[in-house]
């Protein structure tokens, strides 16, 4: 699985004109599965996510996870993050999981962050969705959860 994670002020997902889901202060969510991934997957990268320390402390420092500042969630499947743009000029997304296997994932990861007492919202799965969002610091990171599961390389000693 694959996260764009974004720290927000405020997010909406909109499609045919309805607001399906919106928060406050938090995290936008841009999930992307392959083909490979699992329920485990979703949720390593899922704990990963609600602990991550990315909002600022009174001293003005990343201490503080979406769960100490009480924040929010908004999920927003996206299969495109599993583009291959490494030949032509049409992306491939043949490394994107097919949505009977996507969908599920999907939904474990966003049980397993509300197992965290995140209150989340989402998108709808596989509709035509308009993100709306102002994010804060701007703080952007990516996280794929096969990374997490790879030992950290060494520090050089130079």
């Amino acid at each position: 699985m694959r996260a764009v994670i974004q720290r927000v002020s405020e997010a909406s997902v909109t499609v045919d004109g309805q607001v399906v889901g919106a928060i406050g202060r938090g995290l936008l969510i841009l999930l992307g599965v392959s083909h490979t991934d699992t329920a485990t997957d979703a949720a390593l990268l899922a704990d990963k996510i609600a602990q991550l320390r990315i909002f600022s402390d009174q001293e003005g420092k990343f201490n503080l996870s979406v769960l100490d500042v009480g924040g929010e969630a908004l999920v927003v499947s996206q299969f495109t993050l599993y583009a291959d743009t490494r030949k032509g000029r049409r992306p491939s997304f043949t490394a994107a999981a097919r949505p009977e296997i996507a969908a599920p994932l999907v939904d474990a990861f966003v049980d397993a962050l509300r197992a965290h007492n995140l209150r989340v919202a989402t998108g709808v799965f596989g509709a035509m969705m308009q993100v709306a969002l102002i994010n804060d610091g701007p703080v952007t990171l990516v996280i794929d959860s096969v990374d997490l599961q790879m030992p950290r390389r060494a520090r050089s000693s130079s």
